[in-house]
């Protein structure tokens, strides 16, 4: 049964931003105030890791420090260990994220280490926002398919799922890194897990790899998901298949929600000129078929 209402994880500001060029600490927050303004409630705004890994990331403090918070937003930051909690939460992160993944071999080229050894580096970020009431939203990488191993068995993801739930992540994000899954692949997945987890407890993050993001979320609302993370103007190329689109668009989300009468809270046309913004900053046309019809329209 379809949700009343969906909760829309807007992801485009870090996870987005971080596989496109550079682009400067103003733009950045310009993309998030108006994000906000258009009414997106949920927004990941940095990332507190490496700037040698990630550059894309480096400016997140100055970023969190000089976006509107007198807007209902809550602004979320990547802090894989206790140094990017910190300064994340000076920086005035009201929410953390921390990241695993369904894919031993991709945990190992990402973070050089195993899943449960990732998982137990979170446990002081998990301490550190006990003590300051900070809500802590987990996300499991390859949850469909790994660059490296290929097929990522279910009962891992049910597993590393339920490892970060019982840390005290009050959410976890599934993400199809590649974007091979399937209408038919999303039902699997959703049902092993749904056997274990309410759905209360899961979103979906789709990449759009092969044109199935919009279709697999279909599925997942269709099971009674009510979370789903997009980017703003498809940000985000996939850096694992050359030339693809990575993330799916936030305006094809909302479009697509809008006919199904669920309610969001987002104005799309505000929306969309926020990807005109960015898009126009990274000098490149956004991916959303939305987006571009409605620049089309009225511009």
């Amino acid at each position: 049964m379809q949700p009343k209402f969906v909760k829309v994880v807007e992801v485009g500001a870090r996870d987005g931003l971080q596989n496109e060029g550079s682009v400067s600490t103003q733009d950045k927050v310009l993309l998030i105030n108006a994000l906000a303004k258009a009414g997106v409630k949920h927004l990941e705004a940095g990332a507190f890791v490496s700037p040698k890994w990630v550059p894309q990331m480096a400016d997140s403090s100055d970023v969190l420090s000089q976006i509107d918070k007198t807007v209902l937003t809550t602004f979320s930051a990547l802090t894989p260990n206790l140094k990017g909690a910190e300064l994340a939460f000076n920086a005035g992160a009201n929410e953390f994220a921390i990241f695993t993944a369904a894919s031993e071999a991709f945990t190992q080229k990402n973070i050089n280490c195993s899943i449960d050894e990732s998982i137990t580096r979170f446990q002081p970020v998990m301490d550190f926002a006990k003590q300051h009431n900070i809500p802590v939203r987990g996300y499991v990488s390859c949850v469909m398919g790994c660059p490296y191993d290929g097929a990522v068995s279910l009962d891992t993801v049910v597993k590393v799922t339920k490892k970060l739930l019982s840390m005290g992540c009050y959410e976890v994000s599934l993400g199809d890194t590649i974007g091979v899954g399937t209408p038919q692949s999303t039902e699997q997945l959703l049902n092993a897990l749904l056997e274990q987890v309410s759905a209360d407890k899961l979103a979906v993050h789709f990449h759009d790899t092969y044109g199935q993001a919009l279709a697999n979320v279909y599925t997942a609302l269709n099971m009674g998901i009510k979370t789903v993370d997009s980017a703003v103007a498809g940000l985000g190329g996939c850096p694992y298949a050359a030339g693809a689109s990575g993330n799916l668009a936030t305006e094809d989300l909302i479009y697509m929600l809008n006919g199904l009468g669920i309610e969001h809270g987002i104005d799309l046309e505000m929306l969309a000129q926020a990807g005109w913004q960015i898009s126009e900053a990274l000098n490149k046309q956004p991916t959303s078929k939305v987006s571009l019809a409605l620049k089309a329209k009225l511009t």
